[in-house]
């Protein structure tokens, strides 16, 4: 019963984040709708979505910015989300900075409102966020970019579990684009901070995501790895076929082809070799295997994230 007991909890630990039928609804408008979100320890979670499909608002429910009006969030395996709040670090929409005051005056009222102790900390946000070399130059004339690092380095004041970014690499150019990547992979490996970060610049966000979370008119219609991402989007060949362990059998021991699945019943996939449809179906017919569908299948990253946020018409087989 302990062993039960301690599996359980270890289980619900694996979750940073995870919600259930979560809605936030103004007026008529469900913006969020009854979302289950799962965010694992450790993951850099791309949040993906069009404009108005719900990301900010569920951002601000689980940072407790908005209430919700129906559902459940769990927070580090806990229901007791105010307490656990104190483990989450946000940047949603745009930095809230004194425009007079420099980077460092910035992080030292925080450090004051927070009641922490450790005067030291300022220096290492800044160096970590790479604005230690600002001085006494004012936030209101910093750039976009040093922007958006300065809104980091205040999320990460009391040392989060969580990290939660909206669109924090938008209006970036590339050098600036490229400095947050390389910031947030740096917290999530040394610091082993959890990131749930939203964007539209969907092929940035695939160099550093683990996981994805596809959220269209404020309902979550997908989440999946960053290897189920490739899966997806590979270039294959697709076979309907009418023996499946008898064209196994051929492609495995005639054709010697290793990279292959069967999804579904009657299904393969091939990936190897993709290119060679003649072949491999000159091989099965021979066998006596009846092709009933033979093609290939595959896109590229932004029109397969088209497709998921309801931007583009082309349907993934």
């Amino acid at each position: 019963m302990r062993q039960s007991e301690a599996s359980r909890k270890e289980l619900m630990q694996e979750y940073v984040l995870r919600t259930t039928k979560l809605t936030k609804i103004y007026g008529k408008h469900r913006a969020v709708n009854a979302v289950d979100m799962h965010v694992r320890k450790g993951e850099i979670y791309g949040f993906i979505g069009k404009n108005g499909a719900g990301k900010s608002t569920f951002m601000k429910l689980v940072a407790g910015l908005a209430a919700p009006d129906e559902g459940k969030i769990e927070l580090f395996g806990s229901y007791d989300v105010e307490r656990q709040r104190m483990r989450i670090g946000t940047l949603i929409e745009t930095p809230g900075l004194y425009k007079r005051m420099s980077a460092a005056e910035n992080l030292e009222v925080l450090r004051r409102a927070y009641g922490i102790p450790d005067q030291g900390i300022v220096g290492e946000m800044l160096h970590l966020t790479g604005l230690d070399d600002t001085g006494k130059k004012k936030a209101g004339k910093f750039s976009m970019g040093m922007k958006q690092r300065l809104g980091i380095a205040a999320a990460l004041m009391r040392s989060p579990d969580l990290l939660i970014l909206d669109e924090p690499i938008n209006g970036l150019d590339p050098m600036g684009i490229m400095q947050m990547r390389e910031l947030l992979v740096r917290l999530n490996r040394e610091k082993n901070i959890t990131i749930m970060i939203s964007s539209h610049i969907l092929g940035e966000l695939s160099k550093i995501a683990t996981a994805y979370g596809v959220i269209r008119d404020g309902e979550l219609v997908d989440e999946f790895d960053a290897a189920e991402l490739d899966r997806r989007c590979r270039r294959c060949q697709k076979l309907v076929v009418d023996h499946t362990e008898k064209a196994v059998n051929v492609l495995e021991e005639k054709l010697h082809i290793k990279e292959f699945d069967v999804p579904e019943p009657s299904v393969i996939r091939i990936f190897e070799h993709p290119d060679d449809v003649t072949k491999i179906n000159h091989e099965l017919l021979l066998a006596g295997i009846e092709i009933k569908e033979s093609y290939q299948v595959g896109q590229d990253l932004e029109s397969y994230f088209m497709e998921l946020t309801g931007e583009g018409g082309y349907r993934h087989e």
